[in-house]
């Protein structure tokens, strides 16, 4: 199957669409710009989002949901906000349609337009604080801390499944706290999660930083990444959290008594990661032969094929089978067993590499004789034969050594395609010819970032919190720095 996907090293772009489409993850929708997740990348997309709410649930925050659309009026309350997210804003101005006067379509009624329009939320902290405004009177009602899956709307004009699209899935925690210092505890705890998450479960190695003034969040006094290098050379960022300071609570006026009576406005905080996880999984570690993907996010670990030349062969294999699928899942382990019989066994081989299982067990006649099977671990394409009666300690190492290789590979990846610079011209040569992380100093002015953005289209991906200091000289400028940030070409 993986026959017609366009090999990395021909087209990494064209390679990545293909994947996403041929292994059942996604295929655009009508509406430009929109996806279709298909029930295989949805699963993903459940595995994720259990993963990420048990993380949520643990550091005490709660779901609840606010409404998709937000008043017109809300988006005037923040200036700084409303700026940066004014150009991808879908709006809407009507409630209804009627059928033309010829009887044959539909139109807008004119006489149904909204008194005030309607945004569609391509973010949700203006509802979200005009509720809070309600919620909070005093200290005894903070800290309020609440997640929202939800999805969201910007109109992107260049769109790529997962990566980007108008409308997407996501997840936003919007934080409410009494002091500076609590609501700093917070973003710093939440960037860490999202890295706990990225490494631990979908094995992507990743830094975590401070963005630099111009590429913070609208609205934001910091926002912290996490950034991940994809096999192209090209950076992701994969999760931000970010300080919101009291900008939202003034733009609200949600103040709170705190215990001596004063009132004081509230300290803020948000935090998301989308689909576009999605896509970091895909490009961090699958290969030609189709998708790579880290056991703990798998929708399946194992799959079973029936290796059989009779229908009574195939009963018994499929005897087998059910016992294997039962220790499984008795032991968390999901299992899918494929006794189709309209396909032959090499096309299901080759169906479950391209869709990325970490684990294929083959079971014939032969195997069922002498009490073996086989696996196949989808990482290292490696086959082996192994006792059946070793089967489940087998396949939870093979399923935990799958999760630590892939991880180590991308480590490994990142480190032979991070460079430290310390001159501009090797600074261009590298993103241009090489790609990959960059570490350069830089002057700290707008200016600076811009002029490299537009010669290079390189960008500060963070400054990494475990950068030393290191004195130095702008590669650009030659003014003084103290640290090196983080450079490059990203999504």
């Amino acid at each position: 199957m993986s026959k017609g996907i366009t090999k990395r090293s021909d087209n990494y772009s064209q390679w990545y669409n293909e994947l996403v489409v041929k292994a059942g993850l996604a295929e655009n929708s009508a509406v430009r710009g929109s996806m279709v997740i298909k029930p295989y990348g949805y699963a993903i997309w459940e595995k994720m989002q259990a993963a990420l709410d048990q993380l949520f649930k643990d550091t005490g925050h709660e779901n609840a949901y606010f409404p998709l659309f937000i008043p017109k009026s809300f988006f005037n309350k923040e200036a700084a906000h409303v700026d940066g997210f004014a150009k991808e804003c879908a709006v809407v101005t009507h409630y209804r349609l009627r059928t033309t006067a010829d009887g044959k379509g539909i139109e807008v009624d004119p006489d149904a337009k909204l008194e005030e329009e309607l945004i569609v939320r391509p973010t949700s902290e203006t509802i979200i604080w005009h509720s809070y405004k309600n919620w909070i009177q005093s200290h005894r009602d903070l800290p309020i801390l609440i997640n929202q899956w939800a999805n969201v709307v910007r109109w992107e004009m260049r769109t790529r499944l997962f990566l980007r699209t108008a409308e997407f899935l996501w997840q936003e925690g919007h934080t409410a706290h009494a002091t500076m210092e609590e609501a700093m505890a917070e973003t710093n705890q939440m960037v860490n999660v999202y890295a706990d998450f990225a490494e631990n479960w979908m094995a992507v190695p990743v830094i975590k930083g401070a963005k630099s003034e111009s590429e913070r969040f609208a609205g934001a006094l910091d926002t912290f990444s996490i950034e991940a290098l994809m096999q192209d050379g090209k950076a992701l960022q994969a999760g931000t959290s970010h300080f919101l300071g009291q900008n939202f609570a003034k733009a609200f006026d949600v103040k709170f008594a705190d215990k001596d009576g004063k009132l004081s406005y509230v300290w803020a905080t948000s935090w998301g990661v989308s689909t576009r996880l999605i896509g970091a999984l895909i490009m961090a570690h699958s290969d030609d032969n189709g998708l790579v993907l880290p056991p703990k996010l798998a929708p399946y670990q194992v799959v079973i094929v029936p290796i059989y030349k009779s229908m009574e062969q195939l009963d018994q294999m499929t005897e087998k089978a059910n016992e294997i699928m039962a220790l499984l899942r008795k032991n968390g382990i999901s299992v899918k067993y494929d006794g189709r019989d309209a396909y032959r066994p090499g096309h299901k081989f080759a169906e479950y590499e391209l869709k990325g299982v970490p684990l294929r067990i083959a079971i014939g006649p032969r195997d069922l004789e002498e009490g073996n099977v086989e696996i196949a671990r989808r990482d290292t394409l490696e086959k082996k034969v192994y006792p059946q009666d070793q089967l489940l300690e087998v396949v939870q190492g093979l399923l935990d050594d799958i999760q630590v290789n892939i991880y180590q590979k991308a480590l490994k990846f990142r480190t032979e395609n991070t460079h430290k610079v310390d001159t501009y011209e090797d600074f261009k040569d590298i993103i241009e010819n090489k790609g990959g992380f960059v570490l350069a100093h830089w002057d700290g002015t707008a200016e600076t970032e811009d002029r490299i953005k537009n010669e290079t289209k390189a960008t500060i991906r963070n400054i990494p919190f475990d950068s030393p200091e290191e004195e130095g000289k702008c590669m650009v400028t030659g003014k003084p720095s103290n640290k090196r940030v983080l450079f490059a070409k990203a999504y």
